[in-house]
This record gives structure tokens, sequence and C-alpha cells, in this order.
């Protein structure tokens, strides 16, 4: 409705029911009041009242006396006759659940301090003081379950006391609003989504976003809103018994409050003068690491500009200095030296070259081919080539370029055409294709290659290793055993190495050295274990009784033993 400019109509605006006169206004215009709306939303009430102050600094109605609205300290008074559906529990109706709105009250600015009054049955509109276990804003749920959303039953009425959901409350974990009673995306248990343990978003003494270990309501860390996981739920980094597996131990740890410095004036003394001082000697070298042995020669060299190795060579002899020698070394450089002495001069150690080329793993063969070119001048596939020959070559060369499917995962579909392939291969034709052979047994991973010597016994009636020593013969039969006994038991192996290196009359020295020094730091524990299982004697045992003086002293610090 529009106003004319200027004032009003000739006499002015007829008084309305309920109103009170304006001044200012002429003709004795009224305006609507509170009471006239009140009277349109909520039905007639007699009698215009003005707007005086309330006890309590809030502004109200002070609308005390029949047909009028009761005042109450600090808030606004209940209207009366309002007609509003009953709720479970004779709970008073509120309206707009959460914003504390209701028709005919100011929308904002100068609220009561105090807040609302205290209804009976624990309903108020607004923001009123909940009663132990209620929720402002929300309708009280019953226990079990909750309505769809805007689907309270009965209304919009306060529902009988209990637990509900809602923001700041806590208590026994329920159902968050709208929420269906089976489980859903991130509800563990019942609870809602973003609410474990029953506790609200960001809840004090409950666990909020991005929670700490320890914080109640949920697994440590848990985040509301996403699921937890059960603890023995396998897939969610949960230990099983199937992802156990056992760790390669060295016998030769670093020495803690290594000093290079120190080290080397000892050194240097034990060289210095007339004689030798061996037990110095074995003291830094034989419980020193790689790399701190590294540290050693470039320090030594640095503090007297002297050569660490040669001034072992002159000072040490025999097997003594060639575990010392071997020890300076680093690992990819001593197999690129083993390499090297095997296939130099007349003959070949075709035993150390089994030995090392089928039993190191892809770096290890990648970084032996680099230092065996830095130290020697020449490629490791090309002295291969020069000094084997036959299937026995083929089967080097192949471990020589390091391309084992290390990472592969076990197939058992291919397991089994291969198992088959190698049974066609072998056993069941006249004569042996040893390509076919070569071709699974330097290709596959090593849990792939189990499943194949499963799946061949099963195909086969017959064990794999047997097969191959009845098919082949040589060298070759050892190089593909070698690789088998290797994927199966890698410290069995290394521990039949040692035991048939002291067997018997004679030590073949050079097999002891070298299985001590490259393997007293990666898996001598395990060595150890599985030589005494195998035998019934321990290693040191065997060391002690067959080789004696300095280098049985060297070689029993390097196994742990003692001297």
């Amino acid at each position: 409705m529009s106003y004319p400019p200027y004032g009003g109509p000739p006499g002015g605006y007829p008084q309305q029911p309920g109103g009170f006169s304006q001044p200012g206004y002429p003709g004795g215009v009224s305006m609507p009041t509170p009471e006239s709306a009140s009277s349109a939303a909520y039905g007639g009430n007699p009698g215009g009242m003005p707007y005086p102050s309330q006890p309590g600094g809030g502004i109200g109605f002070d609308m005390g006396g029949p047909g009028g609205y009761g005042s109450a300290p600090g808030g606004y008074p209940q209207p009366p006759g309002v007609a509003m559906p009953a709720a479970p529990g004779g709970g008073q109706a509120t309206y707009n659940a959460g914003f504390g709105g209701a028709p005919g009250y100011p929308s904002g600015g100068g609220f009561p301090s105090g807040g609302y009054p205290q209804q009976p049955g624990g309903g108020a509109p607004g923001y009123p003081q909940q009663p132990a276990g209620g929720a402002p804003g929300y309708p009280q749920q019953p226990a079990g379950g909750a309505p769809g959303y805007n689907q309270p039953p009965a209304g919009y009425g306060q529902p009988p006391p209990g637990g509900a959901p809602g923001y700041g409350q806590q208590g026994a974990p329920a159902q968050g609003y709208g929420q269906p009673g089976a489980p859903g995306y991130g509800q563990p248990g019942g609870q809602s989504y973003g609410q474990p343990g029953g506790q609200s978003y960001g809840q004090p003494g409950g666990q909020s976003y991005g929670g700490q270990p320890g914080a109640p309501g949920g697994l440590p860390g848990q985040q509301p809103g996403y699921s937890s996981v059960p603890a023995s739920q396998p897939g969610y980094g949960t230990p099983n018994a199937t992802s156990y597996t056992i760790k390669d131990e060295g016998t030769l740890r670093p020495q803690p409050n290594f000093n290079a410095e120190t080290d080397c004036q000892v050194l240097r003394k034990a060289m210095k003068g007339f004689g030798t001082d061996e037990k110095a000697i074995i003291d830094v070298l034989g419980y020193r690491s790689c790399d701190q042995r590294q540290n050693i020669k470039l320090m030594y060299k640095t503090c007297f500009g002297r050569d660490l190795m040669n001034d072992l060579r002159s000072e040490l002899s025999s097997r003594f200095e060639n575990v010392m020698i071997a020890l300076l070394f680093k690992k990819d450089e001593y197999d690129a030296y083993e390499l090297r002495r095997a296939m130099r001069g007349a003959g070949t150690d075709e035993s150390a070259l089994i030995e090392i080329m089928c039993t190191r793993t892809n770096a290890d063969i990648h970084a032996i081919n680099a230092a065996y070119k830095l130290m020697h001048g020449r490629k490791l596939e090309d002295d291969i080539i020069s000094e084997t020959s036959g299937h026995f070559k083929k089967l080097l060369v192949s471990m020589s370029v390091g391309g084992r499917m290390e990472n592969q995962t076990v197939d058992q579909n291919k397991a089994n055409a291969d198992a088959q392939k190698l049974y066609q291969a072998g056993a069941k034709r006249w004569g042996t294709d040893e390509n076919t052979f070569n071709m699974v047994l330097a290709s596959q991973s090593y849990p792939q290659l189990r499943a194949v010597f499963d799946a061949y016994s099963r195909i086969a009636n017959n064990d794999i290793e047997r097969a191959i020593s009845s098919e082949m013969s040589g060298d070759l039969a050892r190089g593909m055993s070698t690789i088998i006994r290797v994927v199966r038991n890698k410290s069995g192996y290394f521990a039949d190495r040692l035991y048939h290196s002291m067997k018997g009359a004679g030590t073949d020295d050079r097999t002891l050295i070298r299985i001590v020094v490259t393997r007293c730091e990666v898996d001598m524990k395990q060595i150890k274990e599985e030589f005494q299982r195998r035998y019934g004697k321990t290693l040191e045992s065997f060391i002690r009784d067959d080789v004696s003086g300095d280098y049985r002293k060297i070689l029993m610090a390097l196994v742990g033993g003692i001297p």
C-alpha cells in the first residue's frame, strides 16, 4: 500500500482495532502495532499496549493482565493461544528449529540478555536452555533411530527426553539428524557422519577433525566423518601373519662413536717401525663396517700421504693379508676383483663365477659391472664370453645383465604354464631344451619361481633340482641348481658353501674369505643358524678347528665369534 506524499487523506487514516494513536500523524492516524500483527497471525488479542522497559535490561511487551502476555524476566513471554501440534511427551512447539525464529517476533537486534525463558515441557522457541539430554535447535529424537530430514513425528514438537545429535551435544552414541538406521558412509557402528562416539563435530573432550592419538571417540588419529576400520581388517596397514617376513641380519655392525682420524693413528702406529701389531689392526678393521672402513682408507691417505692398502700388503702376508685387503674394498669392488681373479690366467674358477653371478640382486650386478669396467678397463660380459662356452656361457651372460623381474608378483596361471614348459623341455622329451630352462630361471622373480617349482613337482611328480641334475651336467647343472637353491633358501646355500670350504683335508680359503667378507654385514646371522641346523655344529667351531693364528682371529671377529 502506498501513502500519498505530505500527509494522508483528508481527515486522516481511520483508527485501526487494537492500535493506539501516534503523535505527529494527521487526524489521529494509528500505526500497526505488534498486537495487531499478532492478532493477524494468531487470532484476536484485545487491547493495545505500549513498550515499557522490562526487568533485567531486556526490551519486551509488558502485557500483564487479562488477555495480555504474561511478563517474564529476561526475555519474550510465551504467546497464549498458539495453535501448534502437540509433540510426543507434551513438549512445547518450536518454530524454525535451530534458528530460534517465530512468527511475530523481531528477527534481530536487541534480544534480551538473559535469553528466552524456560518453557514447560522442555520446548522453547529459538535458543532455550535445554534440560539434560536435549539439543538446541533440532527436535529430540527417540532412542534407536531418527526419522528423515524435516519429517519428525507429530510435527515440530519437543520429543521425549533423551540424547540427540546437534552442535555441542554430548551423550551416548546416536544417529545424526536425518541419518537412516543402518550405518552409512563414514558412519562406524551406528554413529553419525562426522560424529564418532556420539560426540559432536569439534566437541571439546571428544575427537574433532584431525583428532590426536588417544582422543576418545575413535581410533588414534581418526578424523570424524571417515569410517573406522577394525584393527583386524586386512588391507589397511594392519599387520597379519601373511605380511610378516624375516629380516636378514649381519654379524658386523657399524661401530658407535666412530672416529676415522683416531683409527688411522692406531693403524699407522701398528705398522710403523720394526714389527707389526696385528691385534691393533684386527681391533680396528675387524670391527668397523664397510662404509667406516672406506672413511678410514680416505683419512689415512689424507693424514699420512700413504695408501693404506699398500701399507697392509707390505706389513702382512698370506691368508691374513688376503682378508685385510678384502676388507678395504667396497662390496661391488671386491666382487669385481674376485670375478677378474676367477677368469684371469690359465683356467677359470667357475665356482666363484657361479656363486657371485647367481646370488646377487639386480642392483648388485649393475654396480659390479660399473666397478669391473672402472677397475679393469674392460666389460664383464666380454670376459665371460671369452672365458666360458656353451649354455653355461649363456646362463652367465643372462645373469650379468641384471634384468630379473624382481618386483613381479606371483601369477599362478603363469607358474603352471612355465612349469609345463619346463616339463616339456626336459623329462617329457628326448634330450633337453636348455634355452627354456635358462629363460625361466634367469628372468622370473624369486616368489614366482617358487610357485613354478611347486607346480613342476605336481606336474612331473619330481623335484625341479633333481630333474636338472638328471637332464644336465657340469657347470650348467651347477649354475642352474645354484639359482634354485638360492631361490628356496639363500642362507642355506651359503651355509653349504662354507661347510664344503672347510670339510675334509685342506681349506678352500678363497671361498671361505669371500663368503665371510661379503655376507658378514648382510645375512651372516641367518647363515650361522642354518649352518648349525644342517650340520649340528656352530660355524665358529668349524672356523676355530680349521684355521689358526691371526687368520682365525679376523674371521671370528667378522662372524661374531670369540677369537
